[in-house]
């Protein structure tokens, strides 16, 4: 089912970023990219995993990222503490790919925090990224290009999801957005701001 990119548009000297955002909807290949971008770079290389096995569906998922990400990785699970994970990371691996940002987003969400918190929680990890040394891939989805969600807190996510993907591709040197499995280069080191 899932296809691993064979795309020519994996960033021609990976050392130029010092952040990645991948996004894109379900199944996109955006786990897929961010691997092969980050294979580029020697070991030891960091995975911060994001997602809680909450079923079986989700335990199958996990375990196909896992079998898909091979040897060479540390893995970190992450459901929450992807900032401090982030930190402590730094000068210790040769690259670091968190994935995802939104399940990440979901966990804080369905805890039933202070909004207040979470827009805290957001700004710190956007800071640690604003100054990371380690080179740091992001996987995310994006999730604003379909209806109006028909309930408040699906509302909200899409909400939180839009402003931290602002923040994140502001930050970023490079942002991919991957699209039925291509990937369409929306910011890089090596393409001019218009």
């Amino acid at each position: 089912m899932a296809q691993k990119h064979q795309g020519p548009l994996i960033v021609n000297s990976v050392n130029e970023f010092r952040l990645a955002l991948i996004l894109g909807g379900t199944r996109s290949g955006k786990s897929g990219y961010a691997l092969d971008l980050a294979k580029n770079f020697s070991t030891p290389r960091l995975y911060l995993a994001t997602a809680e096995a909450g079923d079986e569906e989700m335990a199958a998922r996990i375990a196909k990222h896992r079998q898909d990400r091979g040897e060479g990785w540390d893995t970190i699970e992450a459901p929450l503490e992807l900032t401090g994970a982030i930190a402590a990371a730094q000068g210790r691996y040769q690259v670091i790919l968190a994935d995802c940002l939104t399940l990440w987003l979901s966990n804080w969400l369905i805890r039933g925090g202070d909004p207040a918190e979470l827009n805290g929680v957001c700004l710190d990890l956007v800071n640690i990224l604003k100054n990371t040394a380690t080179p740091t891939i992001l996987v995310s989805n994006e999730v604003g290009w379909g209806i109006v969600p028909e309930h408040r807190l699906a509302r909200e996510f899409r909400d939180w999801a839009g402003w931290l993907h602002q923040l994140l591709a502001a930050a970023a040197d490079l942002v991919v957005l991957m699209v039925a499995g291509l990937p369409l280069m929306v910011k890089s080191p090596n393409k001019k701001e218009e």
